[in-house]
């Protein structure tokens, strides 16, 4: 059975670069982000790395903490990360998990329950290993985005999504297509017209199934 939007995502113990975690305690009251690469020392990943180091300030703005998972071992990990630090101009301060047993990406459905991976493996033998989820802090997986090897992922596009999780959780609201942070949201249909202006204020009618609100607090 696949891992779902609102599945609470497993907890694992595992071996980072900056010693032992347990999952859930890791990411504690906090929403997390855990990204996963095929192998280190690959060409798009270290700028993908990179892109998450360059956005420590914004991670930290919106109570995100974030981990990368690599089927690698920690002193690989270690080495590698002197390259993404050289190459994005600033400390990669996350953990990577080293997931050399497979456990964590066979625990997020990334590769089927029976993988291995080769002697002499090649990044291509975990290509599978290229997805995004992000946790909200009830431990429950809200997005999950996979890319192909040969696409570096938008890290700008994972803040908007992240920014968007964050101003609809738990309320009866929803973010148009594109939306950026301030713009107007949608209300949901839970809330008739009257509930939704009593509580939002005056609505703007697209269609009967479609009322924007000014981007409510």
């Amino acid at each position: 059975m696949g891992l779902r939007i609102n599945d609470i995502v497993p907890n694992f113990t595992a071996e980072t670069d900056q010693g032992t975690i347990s999952f859930h305690d890791w990411i504690g009251d906090s929403w997390a982000i855990l990204f996963s690469h095929p192998k280190d020392f690959t060409p798009v990943c270290t700028t993908e790395f990179g892109a998450v180091a360059q956005l420590a300030d914004e991670w930290a703005k919106r109570n995100t903490k974030v981990i990368g998972v690599s089927v690698d071992g920690v002193e690989e990990h270690k080495g590698w990360k002197g390259d993404i630090e050289s190459f994005a101009g600033a400390p990669a301060g996350f953990p990577i998990i080293a997931d050399e047993g497979l456990n964590v990406s066979k625990l997020f459905d990334m590769l089927p329950a029976d993988a291995y991976m080769p002697d002499g493996r090649t990044p291509a033998d975990s290509a599978t290993v290229r997805s995004v989820f992000i946790i909200s802090p009830d431990k429950k997986l809200q997005l999950t985005m996979t890319y192909p090897m040969s696409v570096g992922r938008n890290f700008a596009e994972v803040l908007r999504a992240l920014d968007g999780l964050q101003r609809t959780f738990g309320q009866p609201l929803a973010t148009p297509a594109n939306w950026e942070t301030g713009q107007d949201v949608i209300v949901a249909l839970a809330l008739d017209d009257a509930a939704a202006e009593e509580k939002y204020g005056a609505l703007d009618k697209k269609l009967p199934y479609l009322r924007f609100a000014k981007n409510p607090e």
